[in-house]
């Protein structure tokens, strides 16, 4: 399993027709097709059956496609069972509390993996942490299965187990989002969140903003709701240009340095070592892997015509 970029992640209920018909075009990285929170319970049977159908139909645009299920005994089982088809990327499961859960998750996945013929490990699992007993835990949780890509926050569930509202700069999420981001550099997870509310879809430079403080805490990447979030989190999860320029530039000299032998060079006034210069690769890298998604998404749709 490699783990590649993922920006943005545009949520909507697979039980409604005219989002899943235009998902492929919003641009988002991948799409989780809901079957929680998004789909009353009165109508998730019937959803359920929309997802097989529904999985190559928004992936058209070049998006990863992932299904986010019930963690709920009386749903689960039947949730996965009608999300693992081919074309599927990922298993997105909510409320994640131990280690057991995941583990147990991963064996009923790999059972249809076989069945249906998706190559075994393939489908990949992101991991929402919405309760103290989660935070708590979430270090046996994130190691719990070499299937885990990514985890975050879920910051509405997460103020309602705190008894809190969300707060404009996302303050009572700062302890849970900096130990998750610690947890999942250290287990080779991608860190994903913001540090704020999911739900202002209108207000967008407080989306923004929510997006930029989870990013300068380590995350990677976030999840929306709204269409119009995706080219937000596109942004604010790309480095931008100048960045990258001053990062060749310091890749450059300092690697010129070498061949000089010496470990330490000026750039513009400013000392470069070894972590100034790893850091400068990783902005690079991190070019290089917007580059390829976006070029993968531009293809799909193009082939569409």
């Amino acid at each position: 399993m490699s783990i590649g970029l993922r920006r943005s992640t545009l949520i909507l209920p697979v039980n409604i027709p005219r989002f899943v018909e235009k998902a492929h075009l919003r641009g988002a990285d991948a799409v989780i097709l809901d079957l929680e929170d998004a789909v009353p319970l009165h109508e998730k049977a019937t959803a359920r059956k929309l997802v097989r159908d529904a999985i190559p139909h928004v992936a058209r645009g070049g998006a990863e496609v992932l299904v986010r299920v019930n963690n709920d005994t009386a749903l689960l089982t039947e949730d996965v069972e009608a999300a693992v088809y081919p074309g599927l990327d990922g298993i997105c499961l909510p409320k994640a509390e131990s280690a057991k859960q995941v583990q147990t998750l991963d064996a009923q996945i790999t059972d249809l993996e076989r069945r249906r013929g998706l190559p075994t490990g393939h489908v990949e699992l992101q991991l929402l942490i919405e309760t103290p007993r989660g935070l708590l835990l979430i270090e046996e949780i994130a190691s719990a299965s070499p299937r885990v890509r990514s985890m975050s926050i879920g910051p509405e569930d997460y103020c309602l187990a705190l008894g809190v509202d969300p707060s404009p700069d996302g303050m009572e999420l700062l302890y849970g989002t900096s130990k998750l981001v610690t947890v999942c550099k250290a287990c080779g997870v991608s860190p994903m969140g913001l540090l704020g509310s999911i739900a202002g879809f209108k207000d967008l430079a407080a989306f923004e903003q929510a997006a930029a403080r989870a990013r300068t805490l380590g995350c990677v990447g976030a999840s929306c709701i709204h269409p119009d979030q995706v080219a937000v989190l596109n942004r604010v999860f790309s480095p931008p240009p100048e960045k990258v320029d001053r990062a060749r530039t310091i890749v450059d000299a300092f690697e010129a340095g070498l061949k000089q032998g010496t470990a330490s060079v000026n750039v513009a006034g400013a000392m470069v070592d070894i972590p100034v210069y790893r850091r400068a690769k990783h902005v690079l890298e991190q070019a290089e892997a917007v580059a390829a998604v976006e070029k993968r998404k531009a293809q799909a749709l193009r082939r569409l015509g």
